[in-house]
Formats: C-alpha cells, sequence, structure tokens
C-alpha cells in the first residue's frame, strides 16, 4: 500500500444520502441502499483543518453512486497531485487525481470527522425525515443546513482535530 506525504492530500470526501417521499411513478433511479427507500445524495468534502469547502448535489440516489458524483464534480477541481481521503465507495479513480492510501490509522480519524459533520448536517429536521415539499427545494434545505454547520464549526463546535 502506498504512503502519500500529507502535503498531497486536498479534503477527505463522503456522500450522504437524504430521504425524500417516494415519487411517483416508482422508479429505482432514486433508491437508496442506506434506508432502503428513496432519496437524494450529496457529496460533502472537508478539509484537513476541518472546514466544509465543497457540497454538492442533489442527485438521485440509485443514478448517482459516490464515485460517480465525484468523477463529474470534485474530481475536476482537483490539481495534479492533489489527492482526497474516502470510503469504500469511491474505489476505481485512475488518474493523477487519485484517492490517497494514507495508514489505515490515519485515514480512519479523517473519514470519522467526515461522518461527523455528516451526522451535524442531517441532524436539522428538513433532513432527517422524508422531505415532503416540492425536491426543487431540497438543495435550498441541504446547502443552508451546510452553512449553517460551517458556522457551528467556526463559532461554537469545531470538529476534532486528526
Amino acid at each position: 500500500m502506498e504512503c502519500v506525504n500529507e502535503e498531497n492530500i486536498f479534503v477527505s470526501v463522503d456522500g450522504t444520502d437524504c430521504r425524500i417521499v417516494e415519487p411517483r411513478p416508482f422508479s429505482s433511479d432514486w433508491y437508496s441502499h442506506k434506508f432502503n427507500g428513496a432519496g437524494l445524495r450529496y457529496e460533502i468534502a472537508i478539509s484537513l483543518g476541518g472546514d466544509i469547502v465543497w457540497a454538492n448535489g442533489p442527485f438521485p440516489c440509485g443514478l448517482f453512486p459516490d464515485i460517480k458524483i465525484f468523477n463529474i464534480g470534485l474530481k475536476n477541481k482537483l490539481n495534479i497531485g492533489e489527492k482526497v481521503i474516502a470510503d469504500d465507495g469511491y474505489r476505481g479513480v485512475c488518474c493523477q487525481k487519485e484517492m490517497t492510501s494514507q495508514p489505515a490509522e490515519y485515514s480512519r480519524k479523517v473519514r470519522a470527522r467526515h461522518e461527523t459533520c455528516n451526522r451535524r448536517i442531517e441532524h436539522f429536521r428538513a433532513l432527517s425525515t422524508h422531505f415532503r415539499h416540492n425536491l426543487s427545494l431540497h438543495a435550498y434545505c441541504f446547502h443552508a443546513t451546510v452553512n449553517i454547520t460551517q458556522l457551528m464549526i467556526e463559532h461554537s463546535d469545531p470538529l476534532f482535530r486528526i
């Protein structure tokens, strides 16, 4: 397993799914395996300093696995040689803008911090229950909660240091 210098790592990245009311007619395009129902998927990136630096979405869960969202978005924003830490949902990225193979302990801590941030975002009621409004409004709710969460990180409740 290759060990990459921390200076080459740009962010940690992970997808998060939000529940929605099943659109009609039924389509597996919306299916989220995380909660066995319809959902929208977003991608969030967190800098190694602990700030949210990227939020991309929404995408229908069934049509867009994490790696596909990464490939059409964040991957194109990275410079050659920049790396990201991600979970197994991002395997298969094979170019100079690739996932890092950090030592397991370091990667585990970074991913745990990322999951802590995801939980903070999903804690808002608009995202923790089935979204029952027009789906075009979901992105506004999600990005608002991301911004509020970032303000909380900056001013009152920072993510734990790595």
